[in-house]
C-alpha cells in the first residue's frame, strides 16, 4: 500500500501516516499481524466497545486502516494535569470490564474465555471528544480475563517501581485500577501475574532494565492488590 500522507505518529512497533481528514494507516515495522487484528477490532466495533472503525479490505500483515481520531492520549493528558492517575486506573478498570462482557469472538476451549486486549495501558487509550477508545490491539488473543487484569497491573506497576519522577503516579494508577477489579479474582505472584511477567519478559520492545524491573513490579502488584 502507497502512502499518500504525511507521518503523525511512531511508536515501538509503527508508524501511523494521515491518508486524508477521517483515516490513518499504521503499518508495523517488521512484526505484527495487522490482517488478524482488524478482524477483532471490527468485531468490538460492532458490539458497541471503543475502538476505532477499521477497514478490513484493506488491511494486510504489515498495514492497517483505521479511522482517525482526535485528542490526547491518556498518558498526555495526565501529563497535563486534566485526568488525575487514580481516575486513569479506574477508566481503565471500566474499559477492561466493558471489553470482558463481550462474548468471545471465536474461542470454544472455555465458556469464560473473552477477547483480551493484553496491553491496555494509558498510552493506549485515545481521549476523544465522544470519549475513550481503545487503540493498539497488536497482542489480542482470547482467553481469561483474569490475564488482562494481571497485563494492565504488571504494567502499572512497572512505572510505579520505574523512574523516581514517575513512580507515585504509576503506584496511584495501580491503586486505582485495582480498587475496581472483578469480585473474586486474585492476582497473586503464581498465578495470572506470573503469566503476565513472563509474556512481558519476552517482549522485543522491554529494554533489560525494564525487563530486570519485572519482579518488583509483580511485588507491587501483590502489595496494593
Amino acid at each position: 500500500m502507497g502512502i499518500t500522507g504525511p507521518l503523525i505518529g511512531s511508536g515501538r512497533t509503527g508508524d501511523v501516516f494521515a491518508l486524508d481528514d477521517d483515516w490513518v494507516l499504521r503499518r508495523y515495522r517488521g512484526w505484527g499481524d495487522a490482517a488478524r487484528e482488524a478482524v477483532v477490532m471490527a468485531y468490538l466495533h460492532e458490539k458497541g466497545y471503543p475502538v476505532p472503525q477499521v477497514r478490513e479490505e484493506r488491511a494486510t500483515r504489515s498495514d492497517l486502516v483505521m479511522q482517525r481520531l482526535s485528542g490526547p492520549t491518556m498518558a498526555e493528558a495526565g501529563m497535563r494535569g486534566s485526568i488525575t492517575p487514580e481516575d486513569a486506573g479506574l477508566l481503565l478498570a471500566r474499559l477492561l470490564r466493558d471489553l470482558h462482557a463481550i462474548p468471545a469472538r471465536a474461542s470454544a476451549v472455555a465458556a469464560d474465555h473473552r477477547v483480551l486486549h493484553l496491553d491496555l495501558h494509558p498510552e493506549n487509550v485515545i481521549l476523544a471528544p465522544s470519549g475513550p477508545m481503545v487503540i493498539d490491539w497488536s497482542n489480542t488473543e482470547e482467553g481469561p480475563p483474569g490475564m488482562d487484569w494481571a497485563m494492565s497491573a504488571l504494567i502499572l506497576a512497572e512505572v510505579a517501581v520505574g523512574d523516581r519522577a514517575e513512580s507515585g503516579v504509576g503506584r496511584a494508577a495501580l491503586a486505582g485500577l485495582l480498587s475496581d477489579i472483578p469480585a473474586g479474582l486474585r492476582l497473586t505472584a503464581d498465578g495470572h501475574l506470573a503469566a503476565a511477567r513472563a509474556r512481558r519478559a519476552t517482549n522485543p520492545t522491554l529494554s533489560a532494565a525494564e525487563v530486570r524491573r519485572l519482579g518488583e513490579a509483580v511485588d507491587a502488584v501483590v502489595e496494593l492488590g
